[in-house]
């Protein structure tokens, strides 16, 4: 289980790409500026998707088998109807 630690990470993570997209939307960034709040928001998101990444292949679904006892499988991401 991740820890609080790594939560706030996370989150701290997800703010500042947040805060670098309501910059460029702004459009009061000069451009050079946009670059690098561009690339540097490009870089966390990289990041934020590795611990999402991470977080999916953790997660198990219970279920129950034919015999009633109880098995692990991987969880499946539903597909977009």
């Amino acid at each position: 289980m991740s820890s609080g630690k790594d939560d706030k990470k996370f989150e701290k993570r997800l703010t500042d790409l947040e805060e670098i997209v309501a910059k460029l939307e702004s459009g009061e960034t000069p451009l050079e500026d946009s670059l690098v709040l561009f690339e540097e928001g490009t870089n966390i998101l990289k990041k934020l998707t590795h611990i999402l990444e991470e977080a999916e292949r953790k997660v198990e679904v219970l279920t129950r088998d034919m015999s009633g006892s109880l098995a692990t499988e991987p969880f499946e991401e539903e597909e977009d109807k």
